[in-house]
């Protein structure tokens, strides 16, 4: 072998064994925390315009003369909207990029979000709505394919767990704010605030929210679009995971649509500053949902589905009682074990579709926001037929689905344990 073949031989196998570096980010590196940053204050816009009018329902209700079942769907339109144009927006996000779409979506909702507090009748203000989710419906997708395509593996649930405890602080600040505002000055001036709020949030995500490195474009053809849908409704894991979202935010419609009415009626009266202070407990889903990555590692995926269902249970059962700071620490439990089950199986979403990202995370999303509509219209209706129980009862059943699917989960991945073993 002559000296220059040995050479070249030596620069290739000295090549071939520099390892592959992942350029992806992780906790620490570059561009990081700007990313969180940014998809933290997408999340605290999303949820604040998409639950803007919720702690306002008892005025809306006074104001048209409606009962709680009909201004409910305030609530129920927006996250209809979403649920039925997360997996369209999720497509656009595949051929344009999931910052464009994001941007875009916050664009519109925000601005949908100024002509609110003009809505000159309940139908208005339902429609504008409705259009409101539907715009909305970019962010959810995207925000979690964005994560999977940027972010390291390891780091990719407490990722998703920022993104989540986002929507927390803005579901909070959101009903927080608009409690007190409205006191003062109506629920029109509340909504308006809200919308100012989701402005300055969606102008510093765009700011703040690093250009995507790993992005590919994929295709708009329709026949592309419900063959990547029908292999992910074919994945029996996946199907469990949407279920469990979708009866997660069953139990936490139902429950936030109505306790605003229940609060606000004797023997507690709160007036509606104080009902909306009540949202404050989103910051326990703050925590649990921004821990969530840590619970899996201590309890794996299914164990810490149960201990979430187990949490919410638990809090909707001491919510029954008649005292206020048992009600309100049965709020704390609920609102835990929910944006904790929320994050695992989101995240699991994530991390299950290998292909077809957006389209994954959108079909958990629309899951999801259709349980929350349920939820809402459920939660309103069994409180109009049987009082608190009623809602709590809805509540409970839901739990009930989500323990039954995961029971289902761990017997089917036991069976595939023996027989990979066989």
């Amino acid at each position: 072998m002559s000296p220059a073949s040995t050479g070249a031989s030596t620069v290739v196998g000295a090549v071939s064994c520099v390892p592959v570096v992942d350029s992806r980010m992780a906790p620490g590196g570059p561009g990081y925390r700007r990313m969180n940053f940014a998809l933290f204050l997408a999340g605290v816009a999303t949820f604040a315009l998409l639950y803007s009018t919720q702690a306002l329902l008892p005025l809306i209700s006074g104001e048209f003369g409606v009962a709680a079942s009909e201004a409910s769907w305030t609530v129920a339109a927006a996250t209809g909207g979403l649920a039925l144009f997360v997996l369209p927006m999720s497509a656009l996000s595949e051929r344009f990029g999931r910052r464009t779409v994001m941007t875009a979506s916050l664009a519109v909702a925000v601005t949908v979000g100024l002509l609110v507090p003009f809505a000159p009748s309940l139908t208005a203000l339902v429609a504008l709505r409705a259009v409101q989710g539907a715009a909305l419906a970019g962010l959810p997708a995207s925000a979690t394919a964005y994560l999977a395509e940027e972010v390291r593996p390891k780091a990719l649930v407490t990722a998703i767990g920022l993104f989540v405890a986002g929507n927390s602080v803005g579901g909070m600040s959101g009903r927080v704010i608009t409690g007190w505002v409205a006191q003062e000055w109506g629920w029109r001036v509340a909504v308006g605030v809200i919308g100012v709020i989701a402005m300055a949030c969606a102008v510093a995500f765009r700011l703040l929210l690093p250009a995507p490195r790993h992005f590919k474009p994929g295709s708009l053809r329709p026949r592309v679009l419900a063959r990547t849908v029908r292999g992910h409704l074919s994945n029996p894991l996946l199907c469990r995971l949407y279920a469990i979202g979708a009866l997660f935010m069953t139990v936490f419609g139902g429950v936030y649509t109505v306790i605003g009415y229940r609060l606000a009626e004797a023997p507690f009266s709160l007036t509606q500053g104080i009902v909306g202070s009540i949202f404050l407990v989103y910051l326990v889903g703050t925590v649990s949902a921004s821990t969530a990555g840590r619970l899996v590692g201590r309890l794996g995926r299914r164990g810490a589905l149960y201990l979430s269902g187990a949490t919410t249970a638990t809090g909707l059962l001491m919510s029954l009682a008649g005292s206020l700071p048992l009600i309100l620490l049965g709020l704390v439990l609920i609102t835990s074990g929910f944006f904790a089950g929320h994050a695992v199986a989101s995240s699991a979403v994530s991390k299950t579709a290998t292909q077809g990202r957006a389209q994954a995370s959108a079909l958990y999303q629309s899951a999801y926001y259709i349980g929350s509509s349920a939820g809402s219209m459920l939660g309103a209706v069994a409180f109009h037929a049987g009082g608190w129980t009623g809602t709590v009862t809805v509540g409970l059943l839901a739990v009930l689905g989500v323990v039954a699917i995961t029971v289902a989960g761990t017997r089917a991945a036991a069976r595939l344990g023996t027989t990979a073993a066989a």
